[in-house]
């Protein structure tokens, strides 16, 4: 950890962020990714007198009138750090309702850059590997952009395995061969007995190619096996706290303001939310569609997985409205 800690604990980032009463205009901020030689990120504290003083942030600040993103970021870092740049891709795009305000914190990769940087407004500065990042207090809405530039994108929920389990481990291989580095080990209608060994299976596989395993619903079965556990909507209302040591992941599958708002409350890592678009497997249910997921991202500082009707080509998109990427059963099981 770092010998740092927030000015008003009241505003650190365990603290649930909450929205706004009455709709507000959307103040519009932008942020740098900048890297060293060594790989390492680079953090400024909030000073005094600010919003959220003593927190940790990725660089950057607010748009100017009729000012693009791109040029505000290059206005900004040469302000804050002293520092010409060249931006890269964007990463995430992050809105967040705060009690007083709403903004969108805009992410972009700095590709490169020339100068010394110095904090020429007063501001602390630290160089972090990215997996200590985690470590810095940060505000809500730096938070999901930790999770962008450390987590994986993709997250795999399995299907039922039928009738040929050797087939539905092959085909997990093969999904963890394609680069999917999260599994939710899913089937509600397998018997529990074949169902464990199946997950011992699965669990080998998974740990073989590096990638985190979470059992959907069963703490026991979790706990046994130690792994993470993915909560069903359901369960929320009954916990309040975290049932797995901290060692292991814990997400939730969300659909309301109330549920996102709970899986914070009790320390989950991360959400899903869904269903984007129309699914077979909902029929008949109104999809939320990308400007209802943005909503209830504006309400938590969870990195959240979009669902529903998702294949990777959708990542960017999702990524545009604060998801840490996409969950996904079909789009994520190759054929």
């Amino acid at each position: 950890m770092p010998p740092f800690a927030p000015v008003n604990p009241a505003t650190s980032s365990q603290e649930p962020a909450i929205a706004v009463s009455q709709p507000a205009p959307m103040i519009e901020v932008v942020a740098g990714v900048i890297r060293d030689l060594r790989g390492r990120i680079l953090l400024a504290r909030r000073t005094e007198g600010r919003d959220l003083a003593g927190l940790w942030e990725f660089p950057g600040g607010k748009h100017e009138v009729d000012e693009s993103a791109e040029a505000a970021l290059t206005r900004e870092l040469r302000e804050e750090l002293g520092i010409e740049i060249e931006i890269g891709a964007p990463l995430i795009r992050v809105p967040q309702a705060y009690p007083h305000k709403r903004l969108c914190l805009d992410v972009h990769v700095v590709q490169a850059w020339r100068g010394t940087v110095r904090g020429l407004e007063g501001q602390a500065l630290a160089w972090v590997p990215p997996h200590k990042l985690a470590d810095y207090p940060m505000p809500p809405a730096d938070i999901p952009v930790v999770a962008a530039l450390t987590q994986p994108d993709r997250y795999l929920v399995t299907p039922e395995p039928g009738d040929d389990d050797n087939l539905w481990l092959a085909v997990l291989e093969r999904a963890l061969a394609n680069g999917i580095r999260r599994v939710q080990l899913r089937a509600p209608a397998c018997e529990p007995q074949r169902w464990r060994l199946l997950v011992t299976q699965a669990i080998a596989r998974c740990r073989e190619a590096g990638a985190q395993v979470l059992v959907n619903a069963d703490i026991e079965l979790a706990q046994s096996l130690g792994v993470g556990l993915h909560l069903r909507a359901s369960q929320l209302a009954g916990l309040t706290k975290r049932s797995l040591p901290d060692g292991e992941m814990v997400g939730a599958s969300c659909h309301t303001l109330e549920e996102l708002l709970a899986a914070q409350a009790i320390g989950c890592d991360f959400a899903v939310v869904g269903a984007i678009r129309p699914t077979a497997s909902h029929p008949g249910t109104a999809p939320l569609g990308w400007e209802g997921f943005a909503g209830l991202r504006e309400a938590v500082s969870l990195p959240i997985y979009a669902i529903g009707g998702l294949v990777p080509d959708d990542i960017g998109e999702a990524r545009h409205h604060g998801a840490q990427g996409i969950a996904a059963i079909r789009g994520l099981w190759p054929d």
